[in-house]
């Protein structure tokens, strides 16, 4: 556990309020959850896309609840003073708002999220204002949208033209009307997101929408120079762990494979007095 003050709704807020810009991150397990918090990242969200950096899906449709549910419980565990964001998976919120109520629930009650992320056109206003109602903290997430990549035929971004950036501007202040808890732009302008993010008490959270959101989020595996494939243009690696974790495999695997692991510091040693003895046992079989 930590003693580091948890971060709140109400700290997202006073940070906007400041103008002062907090960190978002994607994580997916209780051991980089601890050495993410220890780093001090403000928020880490449980998202969807481990079934494409964890499973390797071509796309995250294919993420099941059970399985994000015990992931999300995993880093809640690691990482208690965080704000947590658990990412609704395809067709957990889409089918009705009663699935979506009860599965947004499993976020809060068991593995206590802060607030559920939900992607959201006009379509779903409905759904965010009764998961509202229900008391669920809800992120409202505008732009471009995965869960619709085959809908829309690729990843695309959203509004660039000016009709296009207006009804986002439009669906941001409906979102705050219907009870979001906060906003997430994926792949707008960076014009657009400014004009949202100055026009709503919200806290907003970017990616790929330019530099003055309130937060910025980017996907672990991205920060960490692990990615498998192309990497996207708004993508900043922060390291470069694929060529040092290679190297890692490497080396066990070469000592392995010459005999020089383990040696003899790796053994377990019998008890004292006990080796003669266990001899003698065998001695006499």
């Amino acid at each position: 556990m930590s003693d580091r003050d948890r971060v709140t709704i109400a700290t997202l807020k006073a940070r906007k309020k400041a103008g002062q810009k907090y960190s978002v991150i994607t994580c997916y397990d209780h051991p980089t959850a601890r050495m993410q918090q220890a780093a001090g990242i403000d928020c880490i969200l449980v998202g969807d896309t481990l079934g494409e950096v964890i499973l390797g899906y071509e796309n995250n449709l294919r993420v099941k609840m059970d399985f994000i549910i015990t992931l999300t419980e995993a880093v809640r565990r690691g990482a208690p003073s965080v704000f947590l964001m658990g990412d609704m998976p395809f067709l957990s919120y889409q089918v009705s708002i009663e699935d979506a109520i009860r599965n947004a629930g499993r976020f809060v009650s068991e593995a206590g999220c802060d607030t559920v992320k939900i992607e959201i056109d006009r379509r779903h206003l409905d759904v965010l204002a009764a998961m509202t109602r229900a008391n669920i903290p809800v992120t409202a997430h505008l732009g471009m949208r995965p869960q619709a990549v085959t809908q829309n035929g690729g990843y695309r971004a959203v509004g660039r033209s000016a009709g296009a950036g207006a009804e986002l501007v439009r669906l941001a202040r409906d979102a705050e009307q219907y009870g979001a808890h906060a906003l997430l732009l994926e792949a707008v302008p960076a014009d657009v997101a400014r004009t949202i993010t100055q026009n709503t008490c919200l806290p907003v959270t970017g990616i790929c929408a330019g530099p003055d959101t309130d937060g910025q989020v980017l996907v672990m595996h991205d920060v960490l120079g692990i990615s498998v494939g192309h990497t996207p243009s708004h993508v900043k690696p922060f390291a470069d762990l694929t060529g040092v974790m290679t190297e890692a495999f490497t080396r066990y695997h070469k000592d392995v494979i010459e005999g020089r692991f383990p040696d003899p510091k790796n053994n377990i040693p019998m008890g004292k007095g006990q080796l003669e003895k266990f001899r003698e046992l065998i001695a006499a079989g």
